[in-house]
């Protein structure tokens, strides 16, 4: 599974041999927001004219477009890990926050 941003809006996107075509599908979204292509090039093509059409689509009818996320996360967690977090951000010298946005940065990337 590989993945491409356009508008800060980010697809899965996949092979499919029976069709022999690559398709991608925008995440985040509760809209279903689907694309196609032959080649990178046309898929990525298909990608921007879909996210396109979906943010004009919005305008005409008065909506405002879903953001696939806002940069605020609330997690619930058992009071040990919150206490263990806590515990390794003040060992790093960072805040909580930073550590976790970096510890999950990191799990994102690997």
């Amino acid at each position: 599974m590989s993945s491409m941003t356009y508008k800060s809006y980010t697809a899965r996107v996949e092979y499919d041999e029976r069709d022999d075509v690559f398709v991608g599908r925008v995440l985040g979204l509760q809209s279903i927001l689907s694309f196609e292509g032959n080649s990178v090039e046309a898929l990525k093509t298909a990608f921007e004219e879909a996210v396109n059409d979906y943010l004009k689509e919005c305008l005409e009818k008065g909506l405002a477009p879903e953001k696939p996320a806002s940069g605020k996360l609330l997690l619930r967690l058992a009071p040990e890990l919150h206490g263990q977090a806590m515990v390794a951000a003040k060992a790093a010298g960072k805040s909580l926050n930073q550590w976790v946005a970096e510890a999950l940065h990191r799990a994102v990337r690997s």
